[in-house]
């Protein structure tokens, strides 16, 4: 007899098959003639394109789908009803803080003097957007204990580009540039990147049995070669590295900087700042910690403090107050790595993070990140009895669990992230961080009421219990989605990036 779970994979498979042959596409619907808009009559003079772009305009019409109004309404309304979003559940995905954005801060940010102000409008008209940026520099500075920060950089990555950047310049100015850049085995992916792009040699070190550093072996890794050691910490296993003054210590005694990745900044905010624990220099990601939006390839925001002895460093210009109390942007600054953005940055995701800091003020962004720790070790508690806890070291804003016990069933971290799908909940992180292997990785943030936690939990405790049972519901899933599980390998070997009209081959 089937099992109630083999009845639901059956009838999800059939609704699917009826929606995917009814639904279509709207480009292999395309036919020569539709139209979804007819403009109106030229009422002016015709212009040769050639006369405007010479050799760049095209002499023919580009071959684009040929579709009537309704349809393309109904592609992009169904689209949008395929979608995951935050308003539809919770974002287990760690390491990326997937929270709720609160919809007063969009709102603020559209004003019409905010939002139609423009880059090249003078200073003297643009004194209420540098105001802005000055009070959400001195927050940051406040919140961060740092005493310096420029707003420049448009992403965390890009962040701690300019953060190195400084770092560089830094130990040029004193007459050593140094050769390499220490970075732990437990730090984000893009740290190694960055060190490379500003010209060091990476040296990998690996993390110690409880998921931190080994203050003995760093004693000896650092000399007067190295720059500086890029930090994640919390890590990216969501462990808070305890001897962090030890670590400082360590690294000043050789002139060499700590950097911190301040991408989880969401598990300190409020309870204790980098510069007071000896930090030389630090990206935040506005995006994550101050609720900017996240994903979809940006907009972000990677703003980069750092204590007084990196400020002449600082990308230009430099928003400055003058003695009439008027703020310029300051560009005489001989020292600065030079402009790391076009204009001043992402100025918009400044208004949704200052929103963001003064509607919840001191109290509230300690609320956040103490209920941002309780979930993540609340999930960690539920389900510590069913999936392997690599380290027993305490839990911040995330969790980490492995895929040990599965696997002797045949089944892996990406597997059970498929079949949560099937439950209503978009994936945690999977297969990161590569120190543990078959990493699942939840960061639950402040968002989420302990029901929807708990509806998670029980999703997860359910599909523990099916790879037990019945093994293979989890390798095939998922089942209740429109497309079946892809077959990855060729996805990735042989990517069909474009469409192409009916009979020229794949169509995409």
């Amino acid at each position: 007899m089937a099992t109630e779970t083999e009845k639901f994979v059956g009838t999800t498979r059939k609704v699917t098959a009826h929606l995917t042959q009814n639904e279509g596409l709207s480009f292999e619907k395309s036919a020569p003639g539709k139209k979804a808009y007819r403009l109106a009559a030229l009422d002016v003079p015709a212009v040769d394109p050639k006369s405007l772009l010479g050799g760049a305009a095209r002499e023919d019409a580009a071959e684009l789908p040929e579709l009537s109004e309704i349809e393309i309404i109904r592609h992009f309304t169904r689209l949008s009803t395929w979608n995951y979003a935050i308003d539809l559940g919770m974002y287990p995905l760690g390491s990326c803080t997937m929270k709720y954005n609160p919809r007063v801060n969009e709102f603020v940010s559209r004003l019409e003097g905010i939002a139609e102000a423009h880059p090249y409008q003078p200073e003297e008209l643009s004194q209420g957007s540098l105001g802005i940026i000055r009070l959400l520099q001195k927050c940051l500075l406040e919140i961060t204990g740092m005493e310096a920060i420029t707003l420049q950089p448009a992403a965390g990555a890009h962040g701690e580009f300019t953060g190195i950047l400084l770092a560089r310049a830094y130990h040029t100015a004193k007459g050593n540039p140094r050769r390499n850049v220490i970075i732990p085995d437990s730090a984000h992916g893009t740290n190694p990147a960055t060190a490379a792009i500003c010209g060091y040699e990476v040296v990998n070190f690996k993390s110690n049995e409880r998921g931190g550093i080994d203050v003995e072996a760093l004693a000896q890794a650092v000399n007067e070669d190295t720059a500086a050691l890029m930090l994640t910490n919390p890590s990216t296993i969501g462990v808070f590295e305890n001897e962090i003054h030890r670590i400082a210590d360590i690294l000043h005694a050789k002139g060499a900087l700590l950097y911190m990745d301040g991408a989880n900044m969401n598990a300190l905010c409020g309870k204790t700042r980098p510069g007071d624990f000896g930090v030389d220099v630090m990206h935040l990601n506005l995006h994550k910690t101050f609720s900017t939006p996240h994903g979809g390839g940006g907009p972000g925001s990677g703003p980069v403090a750092c204590k007084g002895i990196l400020e002449p460093f600082l990308p230009v210009p430099v928003v400055e107050e003058a003695s009439d109390g008027q703020l310029h942007l300051n560009y005489e600054r001989p020292q600065s790595v030079g402009r790391v953005r076009a204009f001043y940055g992402n100025f918009g995701m400044f208004v949704r993070a200052l929103a963001y800091i003064l509607a919840n003020g001191p109290d509230g962004l300690r609320q956040t990140t103490e209920d941002a720790v309780l979930n993540a070790n609340y999930i960690r508690k539920k389900l510590e009895d069913v999936y392997e806890l690599p380290y027993s070291t305490p839990s911040m804003h995330e969790v980490v669990f492995s895929d040990r016990r599965q696997t002797r069933n045949g089944v892996k971290t990406g597997d059970i992230a498929k079949r949560l799908i099937d439950y209503g909940f978009h994936p945690y992180t999977v297969s990161f961080p590569l120190i543990v292997h078959g990493a699942l990785m939840i960061e639950p943030t402040e968002s989420e009421s302990r029901e929807e936690l708990d509806l998670f939990i029980d999703a997860m405790r359910q599909i523990a219990r099916e790879v037990e049972e019945n093994p293979q519901i989890v390798l095939d899933a998922p089942h209740s989605t429109r497309v079946s599980r892809l077959d990855e390998t060729t996805a990735a070997r042989r990517p069909v990036l474009r469409w192409k009209k009916q009979g020229a081959g794949n169509r995409q």
